[in-house]
Protein backbone atom coordinates (compact mmCIF):
# COMPACT_ATOMS: atom_id res chain seq x y z
CA UNK A 1 0.00 0.00 0.00
CA UNK A 2 1.48 3.38 -0.99
CA UNK A 3 2.04 5.95 1.74
CA UNK A 4 0.94 9.55 1.54
CA UNK A 5 3.75 12.10 1.14
CA UNK A 6 3.07 14.89 3.63
CA UNK A 7 6.27 16.79 2.84
CA UNK A 8 4.37 19.11 0.48
CA UNK A 9 2.75 20.73 3.53
CA UNK A 10 6.11 21.69 5.10
CA UNK A 11 6.20 25.04 3.28
CA UNK A 12 2.69 26.31 3.97
CA UNK A 13 2.50 29.71 5.60
CA UNK A 14 0.34 29.50 8.74
CA UNK A 15 -3.03 31.23 8.45
CA UNK A 16 -3.26 34.69 10.00
CA UNK A 17 -6.06 33.80 12.39
CA UNK A 18 -4.09 30.92 13.96
CA UNK A 19 -1.47 33.16 15.57
CA UNK A 20 -1.60 33.90 19.29
CA UNK A 21 -1.66 37.60 20.11
CA UNK A 22 -1.51 39.66 23.29
CA UNK A 23 -4.92 40.44 24.86
CA UNK A 24 -4.29 44.20 24.56
CA UNK A 25 -3.68 44.00 20.78
CA UNK A 26 -6.53 44.55 18.37
CA UNK A 27 -6.32 41.05 16.81
CA UNK A 28 -8.72 41.58 13.83
CA UNK A 29 -6.84 44.73 12.79
CA UNK A 30 -3.49 42.91 13.10
CA UNK A 31 -4.75 40.07 10.89
CA UNK A 32 -5.98 42.56 8.27
CA UNK A 33 -2.63 44.36 8.25
CA UNK A 34 -0.71 41.12 7.92
CA UNK A 35 -2.92 39.88 5.14
CA UNK A 36 -2.74 43.19 3.30
CA UNK A 37 1.06 43.24 3.56
CA UNK A 38 1.29 39.67 2.20
CA UNK A 39 -1.07 40.43 -0.67
CA UNK A 40 0.96 43.51 -1.57
CA UNK A 41 4.18 41.44 -1.57
CA UNK A 42 2.53 38.86 -3.81
CA UNK A 43 1.26 41.51 -6.21
CA UNK A 44 4.69 43.13 -6.36
CA UNK A 45 6.33 39.76 -7.02
CA UNK A 46 3.78 38.96 -9.75
CA UNK A 47 4.26 42.38 -11.33
CA UNK A 48 8.02 41.82 -11.41
CA UNK A 49 7.49 38.48 -13.18
CA UNK A 50 5.23 40.09 -15.78
CA UNK A 51 7.80 42.81 -16.43
CA UNK A 52 10.55 40.21 -16.86
CA UNK A 53 8.46 38.19 -19.33
CA UNK A 54 7.55 41.35 -21.19
CA UNK A 55 11.22 42.34 -21.41
CA UNK A 56 12.19 38.87 -22.66
CA UNK A 57 9.47 38.94 -25.32
CA UNK A 58 10.54 42.38 -26.53
CA UNK A 59 14.20 41.32 -26.63
CA UNK A 60 13.33 38.22 -28.65
CA UNK A 61 11.40 40.37 -31.11
CA UNK A 62 14.44 42.60 -31.58
CA UNK A 63 16.68 39.53 -32.04
CA UNK A 64 14.38 38.18 -34.74
CA UNK A 65 14.42 41.53 -36.55
CA UNK A 66 18.22 41.77 -36.31
CA UNK A 67 18.63 38.21 -37.56
CA UNK A 68 16.32 38.88 -40.47
CA UNK A 69 18.27 42.02 -41.38
CA UNK A 70 21.58 40.11 -41.30
CA UNK A 71 20.17 37.41 -43.55
CA UNK A 72 18.84 40.00 -46.02
CA UNK A 73 22.17 41.82 -46.12
CA UNK A 74 24.02 38.53 -46.53
CA UNK A 75 21.94 37.55 -49.54
CA UNK A 76 22.17 40.99 -51.11
CA UNK A 77 25.35 41.66 -53.05
CA UNK A 78 25.34 45.46 -53.14
CA UNK A 79 28.19 47.53 -51.74
CA UNK A 80 25.89 49.30 -49.29
CA UNK A 81 24.74 45.93 -47.95
CA UNK A 82 28.33 44.82 -47.43
CA UNK A 83 29.08 47.95 -45.45
CA UNK A 84 26.02 47.50 -43.24
CA UNK A 85 26.50 43.75 -42.67
CA UNK A 86 29.23 44.12 -40.05
CA UNK A 87 27.16 46.61 -38.03
CA UNK A 88 24.08 44.40 -38.27
CA UNK A 89 26.03 41.36 -37.06
CA UNK A 90 27.39 43.31 -34.09
CA UNK A 91 23.86 44.43 -33.16
CA UNK A 92 22.59 40.84 -33.45
CA UNK A 93 25.41 39.56 -31.21
CA UNK A 94 24.66 42.22 -28.58
CA UNK A 95 20.93 41.44 -28.63
CA UNK A 96 21.55 37.72 -28.27
CA UNK A 97 23.60 38.40 -25.13
CA UNK A 98 20.77 40.55 -23.76
CA UNK A 99 18.33 37.73 -24.57
CA UNK A 100 20.40 35.27 -22.50
CA UNK A 101 20.45 37.76 -19.62
CA UNK A 102 16.67 38.14 -19.73
CA UNK A 103 16.20 34.35 -19.82
CA UNK A 104 18.39 33.95 -16.74
CA UNK A 105 16.39 36.60 -14.86
CA UNK A 106 13.11 34.86 -15.73
CA UNK A 107 14.49 31.47 -14.62
CA UNK A 108 15.72 32.94 -11.32
CA UNK A 109 12.32 34.51 -10.73
CA UNK A 110 10.54 31.20 -11.42
CA UNK A 111 12.87 29.34 -9.02
CA UNK A 112 12.18 31.96 -6.35
CA UNK A 113 8.43 31.56 -6.91
CA UNK A 114 8.64 27.79 -6.35
CA UNK A 115 10.38 28.33 -3.01
CA UNK A 116 7.66 30.70 -1.72
CA UNK A 117 5.44 29.18 1.02
CA UNK A 118 1.77 28.51 0.31
CA UNK A 119 -0.91 30.51 2.10
CA UNK A 120 -4.66 30.94 2.10
CA UNK A 121 -4.49 33.11 -1.02
CA UNK A 122 -2.50 30.60 -3.08
CA UNK A 123 -4.05 27.35 -1.80
CA UNK A 124 -7.59 28.30 -2.85
CA UNK A 125 -8.21 29.28 -6.46
CA UNK A 126 -11.13 29.20 -8.86
CA UNK A 127 -11.61 25.71 -10.24
CA UNK A 128 -13.85 26.56 -13.18
CA UNK A 129 -13.07 30.12 -14.20
CA UNK A 130 -12.65 29.22 -17.86
CA UNK A 131 -13.79 26.74 -20.46
CA UNK A 132 -11.38 24.68 -22.51
CA UNK A 133 -12.41 23.54 -25.96
CA UNK A 134 -10.54 20.73 -27.68
CA UNK A 135 -9.01 22.05 -30.89
CA UNK A 136 -8.28 19.65 -33.69
CA UNK A 137 -4.53 19.71 -34.42
CA UNK A 138 -3.27 20.94 -37.75
CA UNK A 139 -3.24 17.88 -40.03
CA UNK A 140 -0.19 19.26 -41.86
CA UNK A 141 1.92 19.46 -38.69
CA UNK A 142 4.10 16.38 -38.21
CA UNK A 143 4.36 14.65 -34.85
CA UNK A 144 7.73 13.67 -33.37
CA UNK A 145 7.07 10.03 -34.26
CA UNK A 146 6.28 10.97 -37.85
CA UNK A 147 9.46 13.09 -38.11
CA UNK A 148 11.56 10.25 -36.72
CA UNK A 149 10.04 7.75 -39.15
CA UNK A 150 10.50 10.18 -42.04
CA UNK A 151 14.18 10.62 -41.17
CA UNK A 152 14.70 6.86 -40.86
CA UNK A 153 13.05 6.15 -44.21
CA UNK A 154 15.00 8.93 -45.94
CA UNK A 155 18.35 7.71 -44.59
CA UNK A 156 17.66 4.12 -45.53
CA UNK A 157 16.92 5.21 -49.08
CA UNK A 158 19.64 7.84 -49.65
CA UNK A 159 22.40 7.06 -47.12
CA UNK A 160 24.97 6.29 -49.83
CA UNK A 161 24.26 9.57 -51.65
CA UNK A 162 24.44 11.61 -48.41
CA UNK A 163 27.84 10.11 -47.57
CA UNK A 164 29.07 10.89 -51.09
CA UNK A 165 28.00 14.52 -50.72
CA UNK A 166 29.74 14.67 -47.33
CA UNK A 167 33.07 13.75 -48.95
CA UNK A 168 33.00 16.38 -51.71
CA UNK A 169 35.53 19.20 -51.45
CA UNK A 170 35.00 21.69 -54.28
CA UNK A 171 32.11 24.16 -54.53
CA UNK A 172 31.41 23.21 -58.14
CA UNK A 173 31.32 19.49 -57.34
CA UNK A 174 28.87 20.07 -54.50
CA UNK A 175 26.61 22.24 -56.63
CA UNK A 176 26.59 19.75 -59.50
CA UNK A 177 25.86 16.82 -57.20
CA UNK A 178 22.91 18.65 -55.61
CA UNK A 179 21.67 19.63 -59.07
CA UNK A 180 21.65 15.94 -59.99
CA UNK A 181 20.13 14.95 -56.61
CA UNK A 182 17.98 17.88 -55.44
CA UNK A 183 16.10 15.62 -52.99
CA UNK A 184 19.20 15.78 -50.75
CA UNK A 185 18.62 19.48 -50.02
CA UNK A 186 16.63 19.00 -46.80
CA UNK A 187 16.81 18.80 -43.00
CA UNK A 188 17.24 15.02 -43.05
CA UNK A 189 20.55 15.31 -44.92
CA UNK A 190 21.83 17.96 -42.51
CA UNK A 191 20.85 15.87 -39.48
CA UNK A 192 22.55 12.76 -40.86
CA UNK A 193 25.74 14.71 -41.61
CA UNK A 194 25.84 15.98 -38.01
CA UNK A 195 25.64 12.43 -36.67
CA UNK A 196 28.24 11.32 -39.21
CA UNK A 197 30.64 14.02 -37.94
CA UNK A 198 30.28 12.88 -34.34
CA UNK A 199 30.82 9.22 -35.33
CA UNK A 200 34.00 10.12 -37.22
CA UNK A 201 35.36 12.14 -34.30
CA UNK A 202 34.67 9.27 -31.90
CA UNK A 203 36.60 6.98 -34.27
CA UNK A 204 39.45 9.55 -34.19
CA UNK A 205 39.15 10.21 -37.92
CA UNK A 206 39.67 13.92 -37.39
CA UNK A 207 40.50 14.91 -40.98
CA UNK A 208 37.39 13.18 -42.34
CA UNK A 209 35.28 14.78 -39.60
CA UNK A 210 36.45 18.25 -40.64
CA UNK A 211 35.66 17.50 -44.29
CA UNK A 212 32.12 16.31 -43.52
CA UNK A 213 31.68 19.24 -41.11
CA UNK A 214 32.35 21.62 -44.02
CA UNK A 215 29.58 20.00 -46.07
CA UNK A 216 27.27 20.06 -43.05
CA UNK A 217 27.62 23.83 -42.76
CA UNK A 218 27.08 24.14 -46.53
CA UNK A 219 23.73 22.38 -46.12
CA UNK A 220 22.87 24.43 -43.04
CA UNK A 221 23.57 27.70 -44.87
CA UNK A 222 21.36 26.60 -47.76
CA UNK A 223 18.51 25.75 -45.37
CA UNK A 224 18.87 29.06 -43.51
CA UNK A 225 18.86 30.94 -46.82
CA UNK A 226 15.66 29.15 -47.81
CA UNK A 227 14.03 30.14 -44.50
CA UNK A 228 14.99 33.79 -44.89
CA UNK A 229 13.66 33.87 -48.47
CA UNK A 230 10.65 31.70 -47.55
CA UNK A 231 11.24 29.34 -50.47
CA UNK A 232 11.87 25.64 -50.94
CA UNK A 233 15.57 24.95 -50.26
CA UNK A 234 15.76 22.98 -53.50
CA UNK A 235 15.04 26.19 -55.34
CA UNK A 236 17.76 28.37 -53.80
CA UNK A 237 20.86 26.20 -53.35
CA UNK A 238 22.30 27.54 -56.64
CA UNK A 239 21.94 31.04 -55.24
CA UNK A 240 24.00 30.01 -52.21
CA UNK A 241 26.84 28.63 -54.34
CA UNK A 242 26.80 31.71 -56.56
CA UNK A 243 27.12 33.84 -53.44
CA UNK A 244 29.81 31.79 -51.68
CA UNK A 245 32.03 31.49 -54.76
CA UNK A 246 32.06 35.27 -55.26
CA UNK A 247 31.81 36.19 -51.60
CA UNK A 248 33.76 39.02 -50.02
CA UNK A 249 36.01 38.36 -47.04
CA UNK A 250 33.28 39.26 -44.58
CA UNK A 251 30.87 36.63 -45.85
CA UNK A 252 33.63 34.03 -46.04
CA UNK A 253 34.64 34.82 -42.46
CA UNK A 254 31.06 34.30 -41.30
CA UNK A 255 31.00 30.89 -42.99
CA UNK A 256 34.36 29.90 -41.48
CA UNK A 257 33.36 31.10 -38.00
CA UNK A 258 30.24 28.95 -38.12
CA UNK A 259 32.28 26.00 -39.37
CA UNK A 260 34.83 26.29 -36.54
CA UNK A 261 32.07 26.63 -33.94
CA UNK A 262 30.36 23.54 -35.33
CA UNK A 263 33.58 21.50 -35.21
CA UNK A 264 34.08 22.48 -31.58
CA UNK A 265 30.54 21.35 -30.76
CA UNK A 266 31.19 18.05 -32.53
CA UNK A 267 34.38 17.50 -30.52
CA UNK A 268 32.48 18.24 -27.32
CA UNK A 269 29.70 15.77 -28.17
CA UNK A 270 32.23 13.12 -29.18
CA UNK A 271 34.11 13.60 -25.91
CA UNK A 272 30.90 13.12 -23.92
CA UNK A 273 30.06 9.97 -25.90
CA UNK A 274 33.57 8.55 -25.37
CA UNK A 275 33.46 9.29 -21.64
CA UNK A 276 30.06 7.60 -21.37
CA UNK A 277 31.34 4.53 -23.25
CA UNK A 278 34.42 4.38 -21.01
CA UNK A 279 32.27 4.54 -17.88
CA UNK A 280 30.06 1.74 -19.18
CA UNK A 281 33.14 -0.34 -20.05
CA UNK A 282 34.72 0.28 -16.63
CA UNK A 283 31.47 -0.69 -14.91
CA UNK A 284 31.30 -3.92 -16.96
CA UNK A 285 34.90 -4.71 -16.03
CA UNK A 286 34.16 -3.93 -12.42
CA UNK A 287 31.19 -6.29 -12.41
CA UNK A 288 33.43 -9.03 -13.84
CA UNK A 289 35.99 -8.43 -11.06
CA UNK A 290 33.52 -8.66 -8.18
CA UNK A 291 34.39 -11.35 -5.65
CA UNK A 292 32.03 -13.88 -4.03
CA UNK A 293 30.83 -11.27 -1.56
CA UNK A 294 30.10 -8.68 -4.24
CA UNK A 295 33.10 -6.41 -3.50
CA UNK A 296 35.55 -5.05 -6.05
CA UNK A 297 39.10 -6.38 -5.34
CA UNK A 298 40.66 -3.18 -6.69
CA UNK A 299 38.63 -0.99 -4.32
CA UNK A 300 39.29 -3.32 -1.38
CA UNK A 301 43.02 -3.43 -2.11
CA UNK A 302 43.21 0.38 -2.23
CA UNK A 303 41.44 0.60 1.16
CA UNK A 304 43.91 -1.75 2.89
CA UNK A 305 46.76 -0.45 5.08
CA UNK A 306 50.04 -0.11 3.15
CA UNK A 307 51.53 -3.05 5.11
CA UNK A 308 48.77 -5.41 3.94
CA UNK A 309 48.98 -4.09 0.38
CA UNK A 310 52.68 -5.00 0.33
CA UNK A 311 51.81 -8.57 1.40
CA UNK A 312 49.46 -8.98 -1.56
CA UNK A 313 51.95 -7.31 -3.92
CA UNK A 314 54.67 -9.80 -2.98
CA UNK A 315 52.22 -12.70 -2.44
CA UNK A 316 53.92 -13.39 0.88
CA UNK A 317 51.65 -15.27 3.31
CA UNK A 318 54.20 -15.19 6.11
CA UNK A 319 54.41 -11.41 5.83
CA UNK A 320 50.61 -11.23 5.94
CA UNK A 321 50.58 -13.35 9.11
CA UNK A 322 53.11 -11.04 10.76
CA UNK A 323 51.13 -7.90 9.80
CA UNK A 324 47.84 -9.33 11.11
CA UNK A 325 49.43 -10.40 14.40
CA UNK A 326 50.38 -6.79 15.08
CA UNK A 327 46.92 -5.38 14.24
CA UNK A 328 43.89 -4.96 16.44
CA UNK A 329 41.91 -8.25 16.14
CA UNK A 330 38.64 -6.50 15.25
CA UNK A 331 40.31 -4.43 12.54
CA UNK A 332 42.18 -7.46 11.22
CA UNK A 333 38.98 -9.52 11.00
CA UNK A 334 37.21 -6.71 9.13
CA UNK A 335 40.02 -6.43 6.58
CA UNK A 336 40.19 -10.21 6.07
CA UNK A 337 36.42 -10.38 5.65
CA UNK A 338 36.54 -7.76 2.90
CA UNK A 339 39.49 -9.53 1.26
CA UNK A 340 37.45 -12.75 1.10
CA UNK A 341 34.33 -11.01 -0.22
CA UNK A 342 36.40 -9.41 -2.98
CA UNK A 343 38.36 -12.58 -3.84
CA UNK A 344 41.72 -11.15 -2.77
CA UNK A 345 42.06 -13.93 -0.18
CA UNK A 346 40.72 -17.45 -0.68
CA UNK A 347 40.50 -19.44 2.58
CA UNK A 348 41.80 -23.03 2.60
CA UNK A 349 38.60 -24.45 4.05
CA UNK A 350 35.00 -23.37 4.41
CA UNK A 351 32.40 -24.00 7.06
CA UNK A 352 28.63 -24.20 6.85
CA UNK A 353 27.99 -22.15 9.98
CA UNK A 354 27.36 -18.88 8.17
CA UNK A 355 29.15 -15.71 7.32
CA UNK A 356 30.36 -14.79 10.81
CA UNK A 357 31.86 -18.26 11.37
CA UNK A 358 33.68 -18.12 8.06
CA UNK A 359 35.12 -14.74 9.01
CA UNK A 360 36.28 -16.09 12.39
CA UNK A 361 37.74 -19.26 10.82
CA UNK A 362 39.68 -17.29 8.20
CA UNK A 363 41.23 -15.01 10.78
CA UNK A 364 42.08 -17.98 13.03
CA UNK A 365 43.63 -19.81 10.05
CA UNK A 366 46.03 -16.95 9.46
CA UNK A 367 46.81 -16.71 13.19
CA UNK A 368 47.43 -20.45 13.49
CA UNK A 369 49.82 -20.44 10.53
CA UNK A 370 51.67 -17.62 12.19
CA UNK A 371 51.88 -19.49 15.56
CA UNK A 372 52.94 -22.92 14.21
CA UNK A 373 56.63 -21.98 13.69
CA UNK A 374 56.79 -20.62 17.26
CA UNK A 375 55.65 -23.98 18.75
CA UNK A 376 58.37 -25.82 16.88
Amino acid sequence: MSRIDYSVWDHIEVSDDEDDTHPNIDTPSLFRWRHQARVERMEEFQKKGEELNKGLTECRRKVAEAQKKVQELTVSGTDDAKAELSKAQAVEKKLRKEERDWEKKVEDHQREEKKMPWNVDTLSKDGFSKSIVNVKPDPNEETEEEKEQKHKTFVEKYEKQIKHFGMLRRWDDSQKYLSDNPHLVCEETANYLVIMCIDLEVEEKHALMEQVAHQTIVMQFILELAKSLKVDPRGCFRQFFAKIKTADQQYQDAFNDELESFKERVRGRAKIRIEKAMKEYEEEERQKRLGPGGLDPVEVYESLPPEMQKCFDEKDIQMLQDVISKMDPTEAKAHMKRCIDSGLWVPNSKTDDGEEKEEETTYEQVKQKQEEPKKE
